[in-house]
This record gives C-alpha cells, structure tokens and sequence, in this order.
C-alpha cells in the first residue's frame, strides 16, 4: 500500500499533458504578439549601414536612406564621425526623439538602441553596431509583412521532444566564436554543453549565454528538417539555467531567427557543432511571408 501512495504522488507531481499543452501555448502566443507588435521583427523593413560622413535620409529617390513614401521626401542628414552619430533634420521636416521635436542636431548615445530612435510619420530609426559596422535599423509598423501576417505553423506538439538533458560544465566560460549572417564572428560565452538521447542515439549540443545577464541558456542549433520543414539556416532555443546538473530542453519550443522573417536582420548562425545529424520534428516550422 505504501509504494502504489508513493507511486500515486509521483503521478500527481508531474504535469498533466492538459497543463503542459496550455503552457506552450500559452508560449506561442506571446511570442506571436512579440513579433507582430509595432516595433516587432515584422515591423523591420530596412537596415542602412552609414558610411564616414554625411547620409541624406528621406522618401525622395534620390536619398541614400530611402524611407516608405509617406515619410518626407527629405527627413534629414545622417553623419557618422569616428563612430559617433548624429542627425540633423531637414527645416521642412517633423522629426521627434524620446517623443520631443528635433530642431537642431541630436546626437544618438552610443547604446541607445531603440529608446534613442528618431520618428517621422510612424516611421523609427535607430542605431545598431555589429563589429566595425555601424547602421541605421527602420522600423515600419505599416510594412505589408506585418499587415498580412497570418500566423505561425508548427510541428504537432509532442513531449518526446522534451529532454532533461544532462549538462557537463566547463571549468571556465568558453569563449565561442559563433558566426552571424554578415559574415563576421562574434565571441559569446558558453558555460558548458548538454547531452541528451533520441531514438538511442546521444547528441550534444552547446549554449551560450545571450546576455550579459546569463539569465538562461541560448542554444542555436540546426537538423536535418531544414532541408524541407523548418528555416534553413536554423533554428534557436532559450531554457532556463542548469538546476541539479540537467537542463529542461525542450524543443517544442524551438523558433525561428529574427532572419526568418526580415531581410534586415543580423542573425547568429549554428556553430558546426550544434548542426544536429538528425530530424528534430518539434518546434515552429518554416515562415513564409505573404505576397
């Protein structure tokens, strides 16, 4: 009697497949509010690299920084000096920062990010730095991308996709040179890797910490779906941190990078390693933008 107790304790502990199918869509659905949000990915319709000097801005055809026709034909000048930037805007133009007009020249904090953006007519750009790099992100909350989205596809859910992965540490942070879409490598720290076993085959794969904050695990990896199912250039994968040496690894929850749904973006690419030998049959499934 006191084992068939502790094996009822046992069941009622675990997650019912009632509770864990709520909880991933429950998932899904804040990351389908993410993306298509005014300042989501599909929001993002352009990325203008300045170069040293004066970058004229605005709708007219003839401007380096060419912006939706709404926008003034000219907004304003762009100027990259020893990787500072500063904008000056056109005397015709309604230019705001931090929601208060621009009359003179305003310069951008060097890590501003969106907060610092400039706005005309609904239309945001704000700088980005990738290595030597520096850029003008725009956002477009009227992009036909983000107008006609109809959703996201994914695998049917199954909880065989879901691991407790044993993580080994390393003895230090591993600094990973890990590739982007630029053709640039960017050093990330990894604190170790996990092991997990699928149709009685053990895989490995490496995270690395996103942030600085190392407030979870950032796993890009690649199968063998993005041959036919799943984005091409991989997929991505957040967890949370080790607990009793193994990692919740669940792949249902595997997304698409940002690259999946902008040409504008400057996504990480899966080390050579984490490019899986086998069909991960979880997760969210390739994106295709509307025509």
């Amino acid at each position: 009697m006191k084992i068939l107790w502790l094996l009822v304790a046992v069941i009622l502990a675990q997650p019912s497949a009632a509770n864990y199918g709520a909880e991933i869509e429950k998932y899904r659905s804040e990351r389908v509010a993410e993306l298509i949000a005014p300042n989501g990915w599909l929001a993002v319709q352009g990325l203008f690299w300045l170069h040293e000097g004066q970058n004229p801005a605005g709708s007219d055809s003839a401007s380096e920084i060419r912006l939706p026709s709404r926008a003034p034909k000219r907004l304003g000048v762009f100027t990259l000096s020893g990787g500072a930037v500063t904008f000056t805007p056109d005397p015709s133009a309604r230019v705001t920062a931090a929601g208060k007009p621009i009359e003179t020249t305003y310069t951008f904090p060097q890590r501003g990010g969106e907060q610092a953006a400039v706005v005309s007519d609904g239309v945001s750009l704000f700088v980005i730095r990738r290595s030597d790099r520096v850029g003008l992100r725009m956002l477009d909350p009227e992009s036909p991308a983000r107008k006609g989205f109809q959703g996201l596809h994914y695998f049917p859910l199954d909880p065989a996709y879901r691991f407790r992965a044993r993580f080994v540490p390393y003895e230090k942070l591993k600094a990973v040179p890990v590739p982007n879409v630029l053709g640039q490598l960017n050093t990330m720290e990894s604190p170790g890797y996990v092991e997990f076993a699928l149709k009685g085959q053990t895989y490995r794969l490496e995270p690395v910490y996103e942030t600085a904050r190392h407030d979870d695990l950032f796993f890009i990896f690649k199968d063998l779906t993005s041959r036919t199912d799943t984005y091409e250039a991989g997929r991505f994968l957040h967890t949370p941190l080790p607990k009793d040496g193994f990692v919740d690894l669940d792949f249902n929850r595997a997304y698409n990078p940002p690259c999946a749904f902008t040409d504008f973006a400057t996504c990480p690419l899966p080390v050579k390693e984490n490019q899986l030998p086998v069909a991960i049959k979880a997760g969210e499934l390739r994106f295709h933008l509307p025509k």
